[in-house]
C-alpha cells in the first residue's frame, strides 16, 4: 500500500501523523511512504530523519494526497483539503465528526473510507487511539489552568498549591475518565483541593482507591455540579461520550455562581464542549471570558507539547496502520471488530451511529459493510 503523511495545517498544531520509526516499521512490510516535506519540523524530525528511514519526501501536501492509498494524519482534514481527497482513499486521523457537519458531509460525498482514531474500540471496550492524547491534554488542563489562574491571564491572581498560612485552589473536575484522572494526578502533585465528579460509581470507587483522601468524589448529578461551581477556583471539564456531542453539563446560567477570575477548561471542546459558552480557540489566542469567568478552549491542546505527543500518539497508532496497510481496510475491519468500530465513513456511508444520531442522517451498520467490501492491499 501507498501510505501517505502530510504536515498539519490547523493553527499552532506541531504535531505529525507518522514518525521515522514509524515510517521504517511501513517498509519492513513492504508498504512505500510518502512525506510531505517539512511535515515533521514541529515535532523535531527532519526531512533527512525521515529519508534516512526510507519514506520518499514529496514537495507539497497536493503530491502526497495524490499518490497514496492511506493517509495518516493527526487532526481531522480541514475545508482546504476536502477537494484533495479521493474516492475509496483511506483517512487515518482524528475525526470528531459529531462536532463537524461539514467534514461529515465532505468526507460522505467523496466517498473516502475515514477511520477516527477517537471511536476505534481495544478488547476491553477501551479507546487505545484515543487514550494517549488524553492523557496528555489531561495534564496539560491543570498546567494551562493553573497559568489561566494568574492575574495577567483575567485570572483570580490565585497559585493553585497555594503557600504557608494561604488557602490552596479549589479545583472541580467533571469526568472521572482518562482526562479526569490525569488532570486528577496534576492537580493533587500541585497541592490543590480537588474533586472528581462522574455518574459511575464503579469509576468513583476506582478514583477513591487509587487517590485516597487526597481527593473527594462526588456522584455527578446536575445540583452537584452547580453547588461545586461555587467553590472551585478551577474547572476542568473531562467530559467524554465517545463519538457523540459532549452534553452541556456547565450552564451558561451557572457562570453566575461562580467567583470571578476563575477558570474553566473545557478539554471537551473538540466534541462540542461541556459548557454552554465554550467557543474553540487557538495557541496565540487561548481563552476568552464571559461573566467573569476565564473560558480556554483551545481544541488541539496537546499540538502545544508536540514532540511528547506526537511520540506518545504514534507509539498507539502505528499497530493499527500497518494492519490496514497490510490486509486492506476491510480485511482489517473483519478481523477486528474494534477496528470496524473506528470507521466512520465508507464509501459515500455515514457508519458512525453516534453521528448520525447528532445529525439526524441515515446510518449504516460497518460490520455489514466491511463483510461485503473488497479489500485492498
Amino acid at each position: 500500500m501507498n501510505v501517505g503523511c502530510v504536515k498539519e495545517i490547523k493553527q499552532y498544531e506541531f504535531r505529525v501523523g507518522m514518525t521515522p520509526d514509524n515510517v521504517k516499521a511501513y517498509k519492513a512490510r513492504g508498504h512505500r511512504v510518502y512525506i510531505e516535506s517539512a511535515a515533521g519540523r514541529g515535532s523535531m524530525f527532519a526531512d533527512e530523519d525521515y529519508r534516512a528511514a526510507g519514506a520518499e519526501i514529496l514537495p507539497d501536501a497536493e503530491s502526497v494526497w495524490d499518490c497514496a492509498d492511506m493517509i495518516v494524519k493527526v487532526k481531522e482534514p480541514l475545508e482546504t483539503e476536502y477537494a484533495l481527497i479521493r474516492e475509496n482513499q483511506i483517512i487515518y486521523a482524528y475525526l470528531h465528526l459529531a462536532a463537524n457537519r461539514p467534514l461529515t458531509e465532505a468526507l460522505l460525498n467523496n466517498k473516502s473510507r475515514a477511520v477516527g482514531y477517537e471511536t476505534v474500540r481495544g478488547r476491553t471496550g477501551d479507546l487505545p487511539l484515543l487514550k494517549p492524547m488524553s492523557e496528555v491534554a489531561g495534564r496539560l488542563s491543570v498546567q494551562e489552568g493553573a497559568k489561566c489562574l494568574e492575574n495577567p491571564m483575567g485570572g483570580m491572581g490565585l497559585l493553585l498549591g497555594g503557600v504557608p498560612g494561604v488557602r490552596r485552589a479549589n479545583v472541580v473536575i467533571i469526568g472521572g475518565g482518562v482526562v479526569g484522572t490525569n488532570a486528577c494526578k496534576m492537580a493533587v502533585g500541585l497541592g490543590a483541593n480537588v474533586t472528581i465528579l462522574d455518574n459511575s460509581l464503579n469509576r468513583l470507587a476506582y478514583l477513591d482507591d487509587i487517590f485516597g483522601q487526597s481527593v473527594t468524589t462526588l456522584y455527578s448529578t446536575e445540583a452537584a455540579v452547580e453547588r461545586e461551581l461555587r467553590a472551585a477556583d478551577l474547572v476542568i471539564g473531562a467530559v467524554l461520550i465517545p463519538g457523540a456531542a459532549t452534553p452541556k453539563l456547565i450552564k451558561h446560567d451557572y457562570l453566575k455562581l461562580m467567583k470571578p477570575g476563575s477558570v474553566i477548561v473545557d478539554v471537551a471542546v473538540d466534541q462540542g464542549g461541556c459548557c454552554e459558552t465554550t467557543k474553540p480557540t487557538y495557541h496565540d489566542k487561548p481563552t476568552f471570558i464571559i461573566d467573569g469567568v476565564v473560558h480556554y478552549c483551545v481544541a488541539n491542546m496537546p499540538g502545544a507539547v508536540a514532540q511528547t505527543s506526537t511520540l506518545s500518539l504514534t507509539n498507539a497508532t502505528i499497530a493499527y496502520g500497518l494492519k490496514i496497510a497490510d490486509k486492506g481496510l476491510e480485511g482489517a475491519c473483519r478481523e477486528d471488530p474494534g477496528l470496524t468500530l473506528g470507521v466512520n465513513c465508507y464509501r459515500g456511508k455515514l457508519t458512525c451511529g453516534e453521528v448520525a444520531d447528532c445529525f439526524g442522517l441515515c446510518y449504516s451498520d460497518p460490520s455489514d459493510l466491511m463483510r461485503s467490501g473488497d479489500g485492498d492491499t
